[in-house]
């Protein structure tokens, strides 16, 4: 059976809503019991993709809060909270037991609580004489964001400008390595798998997929540890891979402009945590939700933009057909006579339309959803010019240039700032030698659109020294150009440009999908045959490559470090429908950006590094 993570995290929660008690096969508690639930920020937009109040009402919620606020007692109804465990969160369960605000305390923590808290907690709750109203504490780990049945995020912000920081010491680069593995861990919890890592040499992966492996390890050592109920599953075969890279490896994907519905709706009108809101016709904002719930999202969010907008009038066609349909069943004969069998036929049409009342009435409002968002989408196209900028995008990575007149067409016509920019940068990174004169055309260009270049910059740096480390390549210097790289630019120095000849082959495979695909076939490849192997489950001596787990591989989970983004997950799931090998993907990333908020992020970078202009402390967020 394919790994669900929306479904194990969604049961998680709903046990822990339930006092973490078993639940009945039709997924409620024994004994209906009434409760409030308290949760952080963190926690709320866990909750939010997965849980609706009629959900929450249905095991038995029937208030909810967030802890920072100023909360009245209610007496005799117990609490669930469920919170990151930090000294603020912490601080405030100790005032709420002092107070007696609830009848008992259910903690639940989305991921381990450190010994610390824990006994400062147990202090805290002494001191005040309210130990016995703390029922349970429990370590969920649950501390990541499930978008879709095979999406999660961990949502750690800036993951990517932090560990790109050239000014970042080993200190903040172990912090944010521990917090990226220590999400991974969650994940794996929960779906309830130890898997076989695999992930190129150096950098950032190397580092999380180690301590991923420690970790895995020293928990898989302790006698009931969180793995072993999924025992059976373990020890067949099918256990699955975990691929993990870092944005670096290729860093265009996140880029570039995408034609397709669901990176075109990301992208442009920001849907953030399976919501977003649009502009409606008569004004005002309308805000849609888009998940599996929605059979014209997950049949047609990875079709192209100009074929949903079709499919979308057909849908719209075939409701009027079958309305009408309905119409002319319970219309009756025109004028002729009742007699008792035409009566019992006529009742017949009227129970099975007032039957299909209900389906019809959805399916219109799902048209009209999706047509309120493609119009949107339509008019920023048009105003923007998106599809143009998709077009000469994919033809330069295809042909590893443009033509100047095109290029600085698309710098000079319509768009916005950030369109330019991101143009500009895939123009960069497409690019195998810099040609000068055309780099400043581009670069006055963007300047005359007004848009901030330290992007762009940092890009052009990055790229220069991987042209001066692959000149050197041969030479004694290069040991001495690799430390000097790396202590400017900390982790960057993982080659932006890798691979950009072969970045999409003939059929536009980005190049994580190719990758994959080769890894979980298992079979030996020069591309792949220098990966880092790591198997928590055998003994450490042979886990560096003698391990008995080769593959070939049903179930890959794939997480990107510094940002992951819809046109990587639609590749990875159009691969398990192509090929025979593996059946299922899950994907996953630090955060979930658009091509804009990675843009601004490397615009971070080149502030920091003293490339056009004052550091601005910018909001990044992607989710």
């Amino acid at each position: 059976m394919a790994l669900n993570l929306r479904q194990k995290q969604t049961e998680c929660i709903i046990r822990m809503l339930n006092l973490n008690q078993p639940l009945n096969p039709n997924g409620t508690a024994n004994e209906e019991v009434y409760k409030i639930l308290i949760y952080d920020r963190f926690c709320q937009n866990i909750l939010s993709p997965l849980i609706h109040v009629k959900d929450l009402r249905k095991h038995g919620v029937t208030l909810y809060f967030l802890i920072d606020k100023d909360r009245r007692p209610v007496h005799d109804v117990p609490a669930v909270y469920f919170v990151q465990p930090t000294q603020s969160n912490l601080q405030r369960i100790i005032d709420d037991t002092s107070k007696s605000l609830y009848d008992t305390f259910h903690l639940n923590f989305s991921s381990s609580i450190p010994r610390k808290l824990l006994e400062e907690l147990a202090s805290g709750t002494l001191k005040s004489n309210s130990v016995e109203k703390v029922s349970k504490v429990h370590d969920q780990y649950l501390e990541f964001v499930t978008l879709e049945d095979n999406l999660f995020s961990l949502a750690q912000q800036s993951t990517y400008v932090q560990l790109n920081d050239p000014s970042a010491g080993d200190k903040e680069i172990e912090e944010i390595i521990e917090r990226v593995a220590s999400g991974l861990f969650c994940v794996l919890v929960t779906l309830g798998v130890v898997p076989v890592i695999r992930c190129p040499r150096g950098g950032p992966a190397e580092m999380v997929a180690s301590l991923l492996d420690q970790k895995l390890r020293d928990h898989l050592l302790s006698k009931n540890n969180l793995f072993t109920e999924g025992g059976g599953f373990m020890s067949s075969f099918q256990r699955p891979l975990l691929c993990i890279f870092d944005r670096n490896f290729e860093l265009s994907v996140g880029i570039q402009h995408d034609f397709r519905y669901r990176p075109l709706v990301h992208d442009v009108l920001g849907l953030k945590l399976n919501r977003l809101n649009v502009q409606g016709e008569k004004g005002g904002m309308k805000s849609f939700e888009l998940d599996s719930s929605d059979p014209f999202w997950s049949a047609n969010s990875s079709l192209e933009f100009p074929e949903v907008a079709v499919e979308i009038e057909t849908q719209l066609n075939k409701y009027k057909r079958d309305v009408e349909d309905v119409n002319k069943r319970t219309g009756g004969g025109s004028g002729a006579e009742f007699d008792g069998t035409d009566l019992i036929g006529n009742t017949k049409h009227l129970m099975n339309a007032v039957n299909s009342l209900p389906e019809l009435t959805e399916r219109k409002q799902v048209i009209d959803k999706h047509t309120n968002i493609a119009t949107a989408l339509l008019g920023q196209i048009k105003e923007r010019s998106i599809d143009a900028f998709t077009k000469k995008e994919s033809d330069l990575m295809m042909k590893g240039g443009l033509d100047r007149t095109e290029l600085m067409g698309a710098l000079k016509g319509k768009g916005t700032k950030m369109d330019k920019l991101r143009f500009a940068i895939m123009y960069l990174i497409s690019t195998e030698t810099i040609n000068q004169s055309e780099v400043e055309s581009v670069e006055a260009a963007l300047k005359e659109a007004e848009a901030d270049t330290s992007a762009f910059q940092y890009v052009k740096k990055i790229k220069s020294l991987n042209v001066s480390l692959a000149a050197s390549a041969n030479s004694a210097s290069r040991s001495n150009i690799v430390d000097w790289a790396e202590k400017l630019y900390g982790q960057s120095i993982s080659a932006v440009t890798a691979g950009v000849k072969n970045l999409l082959s003939s059929d536009q495979q980005l190049a994580v999908t190719r990758t994959v695909e080769a890894l979980t076939e298992g079979k030996p490849n020069p591309e792949i045959d220098s990966y880092l192997f790591l198997d928590p489950r055998a003994p450490k001596s042979s886990s560096t490559g003698g391990s008995h787990v080769k593959g070939p591989f049903r179930e890959a989970i794939v997480f990107m470090i510094g940002g992951g983004n819809y046109v990587e997950y639609g590749s990875l799931q159009e691969l398990t429908q192509r090929q025979l090998t593996v059946k299922n993907v899950i994907y996953g990333a630090t955060e979930i950006l658009t091509g804009s908020e990675l843009v601004e992020q490397l615009g971070v970078l080149g502030k920091k590094m003293g490339l056009g202009g004052p550091v601005a402390s910018t909001s990044l967020s992607g989710h």
